[in-house]
């Protein structure tokens, strides 16, 4: 480590203070940065110490991701392999010379053959994400003279678990520009968004591109190939067309359901919302209060399916949390420290509101069956309003438990 110490050194003296390249500093420090903490301390008046910085809760979050990205990759190739041996179809594509040029095949039946073939998938999709997003992270720390900091890393990973596997890769670079600029350092840069950076992205993508990311419709991963999901399913006949699907609460919840990639396992959401809670990187309440605003919405609904004609509102609570994208929104995306409420009474208030307005979405509106990515960004911009009324709200409580007689 001393070696790579002082080859730090020697590569940063070129960036340093009146140096030829000292306005490209950012790129040399998150390079640095990223083997290293920085050098710097706080120095002047008093403040918080906290061993949990920017840094590590990033890593945090990336270690609870490990599952759900290892589970997109599986699943992407299954989902593909399967769809190829039941439709007799001949794989094609560099993907498939990929494959065949690794010894490997095509059968869903082989671990090895749908991992390589679903991170055939999922990787691109990957690369470009971090291409485009850290170039403009990288142009803005140089522009605005500050370090590139490390939030787009977890964007970054978010990113493709949120897509489908075949997504044009123009797309996710046009996306993410998108999400980036007008969500993001418009705003100010890392921490001061209001809205999820990867939420951000995927809703550009279902309002510019509709026809091809509707959320009722996947590509499963071959070419010229998609398939109803089972969101859509449900939306279309209810328990009744889940149950004719074939698949069961099992292969949904342990995640062999065709879907964005990262979305389709429960159980690896739930074992990301294990290490965020230990970690305690995720608030518990938030992720309750999903819980919670879910299930009384559900058996509301259900209350009602024998007076309204709508299929959806016989689906009961167990089947929603293992559909689309609820649990990885939950856990993933309504957890953001940054675009959530702050106040402990308000991460019930918004976590409840996002929980009863996602099944009430998919419940309601049937253009889009999926609700979870639009209850979460709806609640992030109310989050400071949240905060705000509670704040006041305990003034007021104080004042008046004090207040002179």
């Amino acid at each position: 480590m001393k070696i790579l110490r002082k080859m730090l050194d020697i590569t940063g003296k070129p960036f340093g203070h009146g140096q030829p390249l000292e306005k490209f500093h950012p790129l040399y420090e998150a390079m640095d940065t990223c083997a290293y903490s920085p050098g710097k301390v706080t120095g002047g008046a008093s403040h918080v110490r906290d061993a949990l910085d920017l840094k590590r809760m990033m890593g945090l979050v990336l270690v609870g991701l490990v599952p759900c990205i290892l589970m997109a990759m599986y699943n992407s190739g299954y989902q593909a392999n399967l769809t190829l041996a039941d439709r007799g179809l001949t794989p094609e594509g560099w993907r498939a010379t990929v494959v065949t040029t690794l010894g490997l095949g095509f059968s869903p039946g082989n671990l090895l053959d749908c991992f390589v073939h679903g991170a055939l998938y999922f990787l691109p999709v990957l690369v470009v994400t971090f291409a485009v997003g850290l170039s403009w992270e990288i142009l803005f720390a140089i522009v605005r003279k500050h370090e590139v900091n490390e939030g787009f890393f977890v964007t970054g990973m978010l990113m493709p678990c949120i897509v489908p596997p075949t997504i044009p890769l123009w797309q996710v670079a046009v996306a993410v520009t998108f999400a980036v600029i007008l969500a993001k350092e418009v705003f100010g840069g890392t921490g001061m968004n209001f809205l999820n950076i990867a939420l951000t992205a995927r809703a550009f993508l279902f309002f510019a591109y509709p026809a091809q990311i509707s959320g009722d419709l996947v590509w499963v991963a071959v070419d010229g190939f998609s398939g109803p999901t089972m969101l859509a399913q449900a939306a279309v006949g209810g328990m009744e067309a889940i149950a004719a699907s074939g698949y069961t609460w099992w292969d949904a919840f342990l995640g062999f359901i065709p879907g964005s990639m990262g979305e389709t396992s429960t159980l690896c959401c739930l074992i990301g919302a294990v290490v965020l809670l230990v970690t305690q990187v995720a608030s518990w309440r938030v992720i309750l209060g999903v819980v919670l605003g879910s299930l009384g919405m559900s058996l509301t609904l259900s209350a009602l399916a024998g007076h309204v004609a709508n299929p959806y509102f016989t689906i009961p609570f167990h089947w929603h949390i293992v559909l689309g994208g609820w649990a990885f929104g939950t856990v993933f995306m309504a957890t953001d420290p940054v675009t959530s409420a702050y106040t402990e009474t308000g991460k019930w208030i918004y976590g409840l509101a996002i929980g009863v307005l996602a099944i009430l979405i998919r419940a309601v509106n049937p253009a889009y069956p999926e609700g979870m990515m639009l209850a979460i960004l709806f609640m992030n911009v109310f989050a400071p309003a949240i905060d705000f009324l509670v704040v006041r709200s305990n003034i007021k409580r104080r004042l008046a438990r004090h207040a002179a007689v």
